[in-house]
């Protein structure tokens, strides 16, 4: 987990009562979400090895992350630990293309497209040239969450994750699901689904299917 403030409201990756099974977070100290979005996650490698080493130890079965731009680190964590991760949401980009029909494609909602990279795609196991839309870069997401603040306004938030599903389909028409990169977005999957008519992926999506197959059809 990311070292944040923010509320978690039902449906955020860091708040429990979001999974049907248990589970346990390992706060990773320093990594606030504009070292590890905007900065690249500087120096950032080996205290999250160790959180997960840590969650490892304690007995869990699966492990993941609170950031899909953490990505960047899948190799490593992975090739240190000895039970099943996945760091980001984007590793089901090459899932959702492959389920789609022939000429349709997966494409992604960010917290902030202009810091995902092609790097942060490749890495995390998604082509680099998957289509990317960001929300505002001056809105509730970069205010309340890159910002970190202790208050956030749940209606804002989902409006601007409705407006950059809908931006991403009308500017990509091929696009036939949505990933939704930020772990603090699965509160709007559903809306996004009935709002765009794809299937949506998301951390939850991602969480559900590292603990089995009965966890983890996506939501529409």
């Amino acid at each position: 987990m990311l070292e944040t403030r923010f509320p978690r409201l039902p449906g955020d990756i860091g708040n429990p009562a979001s999974f049907a099974f248990p589970v346990r977070y390992e706060i990773v100290r320093g990594a606030s979400p504009e070292r590890v979005i905007r900065q690249g996650a500087d120096g950032l490698l080996a205290p999250f090895i160790a959180a997960a080493r840590a969650l490892e130890a304690a007995g869990c079965a699966a492990i993941t992350t609170s950031c899909g731009f953490l990505g960047l680190f899948q190799g490593a964590i992975a090739a240190a630990l000895r039970v099943p991760f996945i760091a980001s949401s984007l590793a089901l980009v090459e899932t959702a293309n492959r389920a789609l029909p022939a000429g349709q494609e997966a494409g992604v909602i960010t917290i902030s497209a202009s810091s995902l990279t092609p790097a942060h795609l490749e890495r995390a196991g998604a082509p680099a040239r998957t289509p990317v839309v960001g929300v505002a870069e001056d809105g509730e997401f970069a205010r309340a969450i890159l910002g970190d603040q202790p208050d956030l306004c749940a209606a804002k938030l989902r409006s601007e994750v409705l407006d950059a599903g809908r931006r991403l389909r009308a500017l990509h028409p091929r696009v036939g699901a949505i990933v939704l990169e930020c772990t603090n977005m699965p509160p709007y999957a559903a809306a996004l689904g009935e709002a765009t008519g794809v299937p949506i992926y998301d951390a939850l999506t991602l969480a559900r299917y590292l603990m089995g197959p009965a966890h983890g059809a996506p939501r529409r």
